[in-house]
């Protein structure tokens, strides 16, 4: 193969599997929407709460254990959400819910920050760190390796929404929170579910972006890069999630390596930005979500 075609192979592949740790950040936003229909901003601040917890953790407990220590946390995370935050806001408006996710986001910060202070934190993972070279393109472990767990999260996630009782319950109380209801669905049970899987994901994508860029407050900031890819994928659409992040891993890489130089660099920066106003032109769904139809 040619050098520029190498080069441009190996930007794309990084990018892809770049592009799964991202969709793994929306995933989170994904599955709260799915079961409230609400767009949940606490998903930053919770990412950065879990990494932090492994982090704060492994020193004493091992990684395998911080790890489980993290869900145990998150899983208290979300009772507690559920029942004091979401539980009196039954009824009311999405906008008011999505409020009070923006005061878990500030709380969940503020918290982690008392519990384990502000420095930056470095997490290393057991995995070699000497680039692989299959057919002449380099790859690199870490990446191929974040790519596998996040995919295997990702395919777990689908099988639990479609061939479990309770995820067929997150998908109908989506649907129709009243009909839902009335055939036996707990709003309750579903969103404290609903949140755990959330932060389940939130400690699969802290440890994952912990690893690549240290554990800090700026991992909040991964929010911001999840948003666009809401917008292209579909904020409701798991598949869509997956595809999204691939298509923006994809596109920041091969940008930056190509378009970037040619510019002064910051492409990367862009190209989910100008995707998502793209889709939200030409379908404002999302390239895999549904389209809805008021009826009045």
């Amino acid at each position: 193969m040619s050098g520029d075609l190498i080069y441009g192979t190996e930007l794309a592949i990084t990018g892809v599997l770049i592009g799964v740790m991202y969709a793994m950040v929306a995933l989170g936003f994904v599955l709260i929407y799915k079961a409230s229909a609400v767009f949940n901003f606490a998903q930053g601040a919770m990412t950065l709460f879990a990494a932090l917890t492994v982090v704060g953790l492994r020193p004493v407990l091992g990684l395998p254990l911080a790890i489980a220590g993290a869900l145990v946390a998150m899983a208290v995370l979300a009772v507690a959400v559920e029942r004091f935050v979401l539980r009196p806001l039954i009824g009311r408006s999405p906008l008011t819910i999505f409020m009070a996710t923006v005061g878990v986001a500030y709380v969940l910060e503020g918290l982690a920050q008392l519990i384990w202070g502000n420095q930056p934190r470095g997490l290393k993972l057991d995995i070699p760190q000497a680039p692989l070279q299959l057919g002449g393109v380099y790859v690199s472990p870490p990446d191929l390796i974040g790519a596998a767990i996040a995919a295997a999260c990702v395919l777990l996630l689908v099988l639990f929404f479609q061939r479990t009782r309770i995820g067929l319950g997150l998908r109908a109380m989506a649907d129709d929170p009243v009909a839902a209801q009335a055939i036996g669905v707990r709003v309750g049970r579903v969103w404290a579910v609903a949140w755990t899987l959330a932060g389940a994901v939130a400690i699969v994508a802290g440890v994952l972006w912990g690893a690549r860029i240290g554990v800090h407050f700026g991992m909040t900031q991964i929010t911001l890069k999840a948003l666009p890819i809401l917008i292209i994928g579909g904020i409701e659409s798991i598949p869509g999630a997956i595809l999204a992040g691939l298509l923006v891993g994809a596109g920041e890489a091969l940008g930056e390596g190509f378009l970037g130089p040619l510019v002064g660099g910051g492409v990367q920066e862009i190209v989910a930005y100008l995707g998502a106003l793209l889709v939200l032109s030409l379908r404002p769904q999302g390239l895999l979500g549904e389209r809805t139809i008021d009826r009045i």
